[in-house]
């Protein structure tokens, strides 16, 4: 087998330099990332289950020029066990439908993205491809979609598609085949489909609709789309992955390299995230992408406060009204914003273009990213103070990209 070229050889399709700006986004769950979150002051759980709750969250981070939010979602209950549901009832369990919330929240905002997350395992991409089409004309551009998988046998008992979950390495076949379709499908009208004549009473030119005719292991889907082309032609698409057993590339990984927009990855720190970014370079030099451009974001959990030891003591009271100290597959962050700045810069030498971040609570971490955190950053001249582009896509510097069907005969 010939030998990988070298990481400097991808890095124009994947980094930024340290003089362009950070890009940041924020997840958004239940009350915050941990598990007692809901019981911090504040945190409105009464709320949560409401409109407003999430229309609220995602203002605050549109006022802090962020990105785009992801909102969280499952097709189970969350559990600290991978067996099933583990019965506490001292957690918050239950959440909004997470493209629906995006939907709701979209007319109420004007630049922030909005990623709603799917997971692939159980839901159809034809689908899945209208559900995001819409988001994207509801918001005008700045729509996008967080894949993901699942392995989890309760989850799977919901659907009765299949009797035991796929294994890893095919259910992220399956979701490179769920992207594809839903690709296709976006750019199945061309983007002039629409006439609205009314003089001469045609709506559509039905020879600017294309089937897709996407056959594969996973699916058969013929198309075309029933709702016409998405305003940013294909919108972001996402997904997080972590690493795989020494010196293999993980399926996670894999996706991340062929599929996506924009990959998540969880590092312990600033080495581990550069070996993530060499990893997926690497995946995708050899499914030959190497040219198309890919932000890579590491996920981080943070704790914010006015000094280290307020933020961390925090956490601690956190942690015992949970029973236990709050552990993650993402490093977890406890300091001050100018520390969190500090680490945000050291990481983003490892090839970085940005940061998940996932507030520890939304009732005072988010507040401490978007007041504390921003205005750091914009002090060391490293993130934007005004909103610079209308689509998600162009505040991420991504071209909007032609639709592939249409230079061809009808379908």
């Amino acid at each position: 087998m010939p030998s990988s070229p070298p990481a400097s050889a991808f890095a124009p399709a994947f980094t930024s330099a340290p003089s362009e700006p950070l890009h940041l986004a924020v997840a958004l769950d239940g009350a915050g990332r941990h598990p007692a979150a809901w019981r911090e002051p504040g945190a409105r759980p009464g709320e949560l289950f409401t409109a407003r709750y999430w229309a609220d969250a995602v203002a605050e981070a549109e006022a802090g020029l962020l990105d785009f939010v992801t909102f969280e979602d499952s097709l189970a209950l969350q559990s600290s066990s991978a067996d099933g549901p583990d019965g506490r009832t001292d957690q918050v369990r239950g959440r909004l439908d997470a493209v629906l919330t995006a939907a709701r929240v979209a007319p109420l905002t004007r630049h922030i993205g909005l990623v709603p997350t799917v997971t692939a395992t159980h839901t159809e991409p034809f689908h899945i491809s209208k559900a995001v089409a819409t988001l994207d004309h509801v918001s005008r551009g700045r729509a996008g979609l967080h894949i993901q998988v699942s392995q989890l046998a309760h989850e799977a008992r919901h659907f009765g598609r299949r009797a035991v979950p796929l294994p890893e390495a095919e259910s992220h076949e399956e979701a490179t085949d769920h992207i594809e379709v839903i690709r296709r499908l976006w750019d199945s009208w061309d983007d002039d489909a629409e006439i609205r004549d009314v003089a001469t009473g045609r709506f559509v030119d039905r020879d600017k609709l294309h089937h897709i005719d996407f056959e594969g292991r996973h699916f058969s889907v013929r198309g075309p789309s029933i709702t016409p082309r998405p305003p940013q032609g294909q919108p972001l698409i996402t997904a997080a992955g972590t690493a795989g057993a020494q010196g293999e590339v993980s399926a996670a990984y894999g996706l991340i390299a062929r599929s996506t927009d924009l990959g998540y990855v969880a590092a312990r720190d600033a080495d581990g995230a550069r070996a993530a970014v060499t990893q997926i370079r690497q995946a995708r030099e050899h499914a030959g992408l190497a040219a198309q451009p890919l932000h890579l974001f590491a996920d981080l959990t943070v704790f914010l406060d006015e000094d280290a030891p307020a933020a961390g003591a925090r956490k601690e009271r956190l942690d015992a009204l949970a029973g236990a100290p709050y552990g993650s597959d993402t490093s977890v962050f406890t300091g001050t914003s100018a520390q969190l700045a500090d680490l945000l810069q050291d990481w983003r030498t490892a090839g970085l273009s940005g940061f998940l971040l996932r507030p520890g609570t939304h009732a005072h971490d988010l507040p401490a990213i978007t007041r504390g955190l921003v205005p750091e950053l914009q002090r060391r001249g490293i993130f934007r103070r005004a909103y610079e582009a209308d689509t998600l896509r162009g505040l991420l510097g991504l071209e909007r990209p032609a639709g592939r069907y249409a230079a061809h005969p009808a379908a």
